[in-house]
């Protein structure tokens, strides 16, 4: 083999070396950006979980961290709301404006999950005909991120019930219309309704959109809340449960019994995601492994290659 041959030879050999290596980093960076992606979702989901308020829920019998304590760490925190069957269960929080609490906890700290607030313009007691309740929809069902699980008329038949503190008192909330409008759509977000027509004319307007309706026989008597979230069918919907505020109090059949069991498992109708009870290591290999893989196959074909390359050198030779 002569000299030209031999500097071709090793320089094919170079350039193969350094592809096969800058695929390797690319993919080794993909891997680790997808790694870190994982990691920084978990820490805000950490911060979003309502578990870490459960020790300030208003529960005189089991003890623990008393509600008044976080008002005593955040003033702007006056009741607590429960949705029965969801993850929904977090204090409720009222700032200056619609903005205050977009990126700010019910600790009163900076958190992309925010809070579950109240709109400004409502009245905190809830003795407007209509309230609106705001929060993020988030994966893993954080903050409002099981409001749009209401669309499955399923899921929405099987959950009518939920909880709402304020003022010292618990009072029952009963869900009778799950709505999906438009973020800019100022008909819906109406706040101040108080001429006894407007308040018809909003509440058919609602029953109108709903996609599910439960018959309650609700009228502008009532009071009703309406939980707003993002949805993730469309750019700016907004996916609603609308419920009327009551003096009964309701069982949750979603409770959990001694034995740490569903009182009522006729009331759960499906379980979460895998992916939501894959572990975060699990989901790292999940991640990782299709790339591993491809790295492998890549390297086995270019050995096999090279290995054929040399056989057919060493015939002619």
């Amino acid at each position: 083999m002569s000299d030209a041959a031999k500097t071709g030879k090793r320089a094919l050999w170079l350039i193969n070396s350094a592809v096969d290596t800058a695929v390797l980093m690319i993919i080794l960076l993909l891997v680790v950006t997808g790694c870190y992606a994982m990691w920084d979702s978990k820490q805000v989901f950490n911060r979003a979980n309502g578990a870490r308020y459960e020790v300030y829920k208003p529960d005189e019998e089991n003890g623990g961290k008393s509600f008044e304590e976080l008002q005593a760490i955040n003033p702007d925190v006056f009741g607590w709301l429960t949705v029965y069957g969801t993850k929904i269960d977090y204090p409720v929080v009222q700032g200056v404006d619609n903005m205050t609490y977009v990126n700010t906890n019910a600790e009163g700290e900076y958190s992309l999950s925010g809070a579950i607030f109240l709109n400004y313009r409502c009245s905190k007691d809830f003795s407007d005909f209509s309230s609106i309740v705001y929060g993020h929809h988030m994966e893993r069902s954080a903050m409002f991120g099981d409001i749009g699980n209401f669309a499955d008329k399923d899921y929405f038949e099987a959950r009518p019930y939920g909880m709402l503190y304020f003022e010292g008192l618990e009072h029952g909330l009963e869900f009778f219309a799950f709505v999906h409008a438009d973020a800019y759509d100022s008909a819906v977000f109406r706040t101040n309704i108080m001429e006894r027509e407007e308040q018809q004319a909003y509440l058919d307007l609602l029953l109108s959109m709903a996609s599910h309706t439960r018959d309650i026989g609700v009228t502008i008597d009532d009071r009703i809340v309406l939980l707003s979230t993002c949805s993730a069918s469309s750019t700016n919907g907004r996916d609603i449960l609308v419920g009327r505020i009551t003096e009964e109090i309701y069982d949750d059949p979603f409770a959990l019994d001694e034995q740490g069991n569903v009182k009522d498992m006729l009331a759960v109708d499906g379980l979460p995601g895998l992916w939501a009870r894959t572990p975060l290591w699990g989901k790292i290999i999940t991640v990782a492994l299709p790339f591993l893989l491809l790295i492998l196959l890549s390297l086995t074909i270019k050995n096999k290659k090279r290995k054929s390359a040399n056989t057919r050198h060493q015939t002619r030779r």
